[in-house]
């Protein structure tokens, strides 16, 4: 089973990701942020509030709103190492 074990926002809708596999990298979120649950997060603030959440093994947000690791992986920019 896929976790995401850390999450930081960067900017605008665009968050860095780490996952339990090794992954990491960024993911831009912008186009997926329709429908009752995640157009809240079109508010700056609300989406800056994103954390891992351990039991899940993904992120959400305060109002409930999550989304699968293997979404977010499949939609993953990898970073370049450094």
């Amino acid at each position: 089973m896929l976790d995401v074990v850390e999450v930081r926002y960067l900017h605008d809708y665009v968050l860095w990701l780490r996952f339990d596999d090794g992954n990491e990298g960024e993911v831009d979120l912008r186009m997926e942020l329709w429908g009752e649950m995640f157009e809240p997060l079109l508010d700056g603030d609300m989406f800056r509030r994103v954390e891992v959440n351990p039991t899940t093994g993904t992120i959400e947000w305060p109002n409930g709103a999550d989304l699968a690791p293997e979404f977010l992986l499949a939609r993953l920019r990898i970073t370049p190492a450094r």
